[in-house]
């Protein structure tokens, strides 16, 4: 199996075969940060798009001295950030599509109250904690990959998630203590 780096780089060559397997194998990860940033489907949808084409855009001046992931989460969490300051942030009732069984109809209320919950509070935070909340806490990046991703340092990472952890465990406490 080749390297997201050489792949890119035979993208670079225009190799398209190579595009389409780097943009299968990161698609979903894709969609699902924007999802958690931009909090609904079509909107995370339109992200993933534009950001596997940015990249193929650029890919004549890709550099791989980064992982092609972090680069990845970088256009993303650009095209998130700029899209959400061009107009207020689209609020989802409607989580991500689940495998597991349907829970009994008490128990969807309160996850739908719950998930609303932090969708408002997550929209409540700046662009770069929210951000860092999504890759910590929904992607389970380190403070290392994250700062990659943002330009940051990981010491700056840790004081964005202190801060967005504080903002949030005030509006969330109820959640917390069920």
């Amino acid at each position: 199996m080749q390297s997201d780096r050489e792949l890119m780089m035979r993208v670079a060559e225009g190799r398209m075969e190579a595009f389409e397997t780097l943009v299968r194998r990161h698609q979903e990860r894709a969609w699902r940060i924007a999802y958690h940033y931009m909090g609904d489907h079509d909107d995370a949808e339109e992200v993933a798009q534009q950001a596997f084409l940015n990249i193929l855009d650029a890919a004549e001046s890709y550099n791989p001295s980064a992982k092609f992931t972090t680069y990845l989460y970088r256009v993303i969490a650009n095209l998130c950030i700029d899209r959400t300051r061009k107009r207020s942030p689209h609020l989802s009732d409607d989580p991500p599509e689940q495998d597991s069984p349907t829970p009994a109809p008490d128990r969807r209320m309160a996850d739908r109250e719950r998930d609303r919950a932090i969708r408002n509070a997550l929209d409540e935070l700046t662009d770069r904690q929210r951000m860092a909340t999504v890759l910590r806490y929904y992607e389970d990046l380190s403070y290392r990959e994250i700062a990659a991703t943002m330009d940051a340092t990981p010491k700056a990472v840790e004081r964005l998630l202190a801060r967005a952890r504080k903002a949030l465990g005030g509006k969330l406490a109820e959640f917390a203590e069920k």
